[in-house]
């Protein structure tokens, strides 16, 4: 395998531009596919905390229970546990949902698989 360095040696002899996009998008390919590999699978009933980086931030390190994906696996419901429907019903910044008061596990709508941060061990390992 050649070394990264001869590998920006070759891409930088390069002069055809539609040869360099059919390198980019090959780089671009392998880095999802690079990804997919490493990012723990997102199944119903699997455990997590939604992470930091969603917004709004009332949103942000409540926990429960992945639910429904999207047709894609880009998205998941999620239902939150007893706790954080209550801190996210009492949030004062929450201006976006209504938890109903007696309402015990709240569903949120189409969270990004990237913002679940799993939290239990997989059944199968």
């Amino acid at each position: 395998m050649p070394s990264v360095a001869e590998i920006r040696a070759f891409i930088g002899e390069l002069t055809d531009v539609g040869t360099v996009a059919a390198l980019q998008e090959a780089a671009a390919a392998r880095l999802v596919e690079l990804d997919a590999a490493n990012r723990p699978v997102i199944t119903p009933g699997r455990i997590g905390r939604i992470t930091t980086t969603i917004t709004p931030a009332c949103l942000r390190r409540l926990t429960g229970t992945a639910d429904d994906p999207n047709r894609t696996g880009s998205r998941f419901d999620f239902l939150l546990d007893e706790d954080s429907t209550d801190q996210l019903r009492r949030d004062p910044h929450n201006t976006r949902f209504i938890v109903p008061e007696g309402e015990k596990r709240f569903r949120l709508r189409k969270i990004p698989a990237p913002c679940i941060e799993l939290t239990d061990i997989p059944a199968d390992s």
